[in-house]
């Protein structure tokens, strides 16, 4: 792996972290019984977004560092990917 595939791999999981980090806790308007007029009654009554960006950052951090750990250790090699569909039948 080299550096442009280690960013485009964090990057990745860094957004799908965030997808997942955003609906955990979340409370729409109605739960909260305070709807602000003009928009919907499911709307986030508190995001907390820098909180939920902090979590996403160290969760991605983690998952990489492990699937790096694991590329660049020799664990799963190119030709173990080729040949993936061969130990699969």
């Amino acid at each position: 792996m080299n550096l442009t595939g280690g960013i485009v791999l964090y990057a990745v999981l860094w957004f799908l972290t965030l997808f997942v980090v955003v609906m955990i806790g979340q409370r729409s308007q109605q739960d909260a019984g305070e709807i602000v007029p003009g928009t919907p009654a499911g709307a986030p009554a508190d995001l907390q977004l820098k909180r939920k960006l902090i979590w996403a950052t160290a969760i991605a951090a983690v998952i990489w560092a492990v699937i790096a750990f694991v590329i660049l250790g020799g664990f799963v090699t190119r030709e173990d990917i080729a040949n993936l569909d061969r130990l699969i039948r």
